[in-house]
């Protein structure tokens, strides 16, 4: 087992998770995470997402017109065996309504947001996954 090298497996997946959100690409997003996982939003810490299809159906309703950017920060990952890892990192969410007349500026911009999520993470067939997800604010 190296665990450098599954601390920068774990790491590379939490930040693909903010990219892939940002950019609204959910199929891809929802593989990150096994079959039977459950995602905790830290908009609504106290509810779990159960499964892989639930969690994608669940970023699929998104509004169309909200833009997000999440800053991704202070990963830390603690290996427990080969195949299992825990991490936590912090998020800053910045949301904005997205223009409709195409412009690059957002408008009517939210406040940032701050966040942490503490994640469950284990090594499948097709690489490392998110098996638990929960994410809260934190004001």
């Amino acid at each position: 087992m190296n665990e450098a090298r599954i601390r920068q497996a774990c790491t590379d997946l939490i930040v693909r998770y903010a990219y892939l959100n940002d950019e609204r690409r959910f199929e891809e997003l929802a593989a990150l995470f096994t079959e039977d996982a459950v995602l905790y939003r830290p908009s609504a810490p106290g509810q779990g997402i159960a499964g892989r299809r639930a969690i994608l159906d669940a970023f699929r309703k998104r509004p169309a017109g909200t833009m997000t950017f999440h800053v991704t920060s202070d990963v830390l990952v603690e290996v427990q065996d080969a195949e299992n890892a825990g991490a936590r990192s912090r998020i800053l969410l910045l949301s904005a309504v997205r223009p409709q007349d195409g412009s690059v500026l957002p408008v009517e911009t939210k406040a940032p947001v701050p966040g942490v999520f503490r994640d469950r993470l284990v090594l499948t067939d097709d690489g490392w996954k998110f098996s638990e997800r929960r994410g809260m604010f934190w004001i």
